[in-house]
């Protein structure tokens, strides 16, 4: 991954992890959407370069990045990382989403997942590439999107940090 957020990858090339992925345009979205599946059945969702979504097998959100800041689930919450950064050394400074900030980025997130869905269904958003390219990758995000935004926004079990 780029070292400033600002330089991000092309993703289509670069995210590899994503055995299943595509790149669609979608209708009044300024920028290209890529989404993909890991071989495990998480999903990661990208509008354009920023915000992008990561998801784990169960389709609960396990972490994003949203305005050049991490968020990183705690299990009923979220915590936003902010990176800091001097000559020395990169810090990440977290602070825990109150409630209300909490339900206003899922409403957020749910609205931009809701709009890829409907492109996806009414057949408006437009393939641009797809890896592998015998695959269905619209067909298996929309079956996806239907199930997760079925219900509540589910945040993943909080992730431990590597020691």
């Amino acid at each position: 991954m780029a070292r400033h957020e600002a330089e991000r990858e092309d993703l289509m090339r670069e995210a590899t992890a994503l055995r299943r992925r595509a790149e669609w345009h979608v209708p009044d979205m300024a920028e290209p959407v890529t989404a993909g599946f890991r071989d495990g059945g998480g999903c990661s969702v990208y509008f354009g370069q920023d915000p992008g979504y990561h998801f784990d097998a169960a389709g609960a959100l396990r972490r994003a990045y949203v305005g050049e800041k991490l968020y990183r689930t705690q299990g009923d919450s979220l915590a936003e990382l902010v990176r800091v950064r001097t000559e020395r050394e990169t810090v990440l400074q977290r602070r825990d989403l109150e409630h209300e900030e909490l339900n206003g980025f899922l409403d957020r997130m749910r609205d931009r997942l809701s709009r890829l869905s409907d492109a996806l269904r009414s057949g408006n958003a437009v393939l641009l590439r797809q890896e592998p390219a015998d695959g269905d990758v619209g067909a298996e995000l929309a079956a996806w999107l239907a199930r997760t935004l079925t219900g509540e926004i589910l945040l993943a079990p909080p992730i431990k940090a590597r020691r």
